[in-house]
Order: C-alpha cells, then structure tokens, then sequence
C-alpha cells in the first residue's frame, strides 16, 4: 500500500451535482430551477398546508363542538391501583396528596378523582379531591373514610 493507491471506502464519497457554476457543467443557466416562476427565485418556502391556491383543508372542514374554559381535568386513580401498592407495601392505612405523588401516581398540581375499578380489600382513610359514587361506596364498605379535600 502506498499514496498512489489509497482510495476511500465504499459508499463513502458521493459525486455531488455542482449546480449553477456555468453552461459547461451541463447544470448552468437555470440552475435546475426552469424557466421564471416563485420557485425559481431564492428565498422561495411554500406555507405548512398550501394546496396551489385551493382551499385548504383546515379551512374547509367545519369547526364543531364546544370547548369548556372553565373545565376541571382530574387524574384518576382505581382502587386496583391503590390495593397493588398497600400489597406491596408502599401504604399503609392513609392515602393523601403528597402518598400519591411519592409514589408517581399524580403531579404535584394535579386534581386528584378516585374511580370504583377494581376491588379494595384494605381499611384506608383516602383524601383527596373527587370520589366517584362506587369508589366511596367501596372505601367504605371496607371500612376506610373517605375525605374530600
């Protein structure tokens, strides 16, 4: 091996199109671009969603529905979910806000609403925003209280 025979490896180098560097290049005069037009010019960048002047599908799909500024969303826990963790032995027999997000069940900021899936077979004195109907019944027939906050 010597400098007269060292190539690069395969697939490493690729010939790029020289554009717009003269009529001898075979790539002159329009520079691939064609002939007048937005696209020709520099600067040229098409918007997100333009459809040549025709009406875009954003504005021709109608709008519906209602949005709620003032709605409140809740994470919501199941009671399977807390009985995993009295199992496992990351409660014990009281379940606040601050449990809850030790564990990473819920954020710091979150509003928090206990839902009836799944079974609860341990006393626990839950508190926290929002309960539904089946969850505090099931709270209670375990002999747990349930706490609004």
């Amino acid at each position: 091996m010597s400098l007269h025979n060292l190539t690069p490896a395969e697939g490493s180098v690729k010939k790029e199109k020289r554009i717009a560097r003269g009529e001898g290049s075979g790539k002159g005069g329009t520079a691939t671009r064609g002939h007048n037009g937005q696209k020709s010019r520099s600067g040229y960048s098409k918007k997100i969603g333009f459809e040549g002047g025709q009406m875009p599908l954003q504005r021709r799909v109608p709008k519906f529905g209602f949005t709620n500024i003032n709605r409140k969303e809740y994470q919501g826990i199941n009671l399977d979910k807390l009985q995993s963790l009295v199992d496992s032995g990351k409660i014990t027999d009281t379940v606040n806000l601050d449990v809850l997000v030790a564990n990473g069940l819920v954020g710091k900021n979150d509003l928090v609403k206990i839902l009836g899936g799944g079974e609860l077979k341990s006393k626990l004195n839950i508190t926290v925003h929002k309960y539904t109907g089946t969850a505090k019944a099931a709270i209670e027939a375990a002999g747990g209280e349930a706490v609004t906050l």
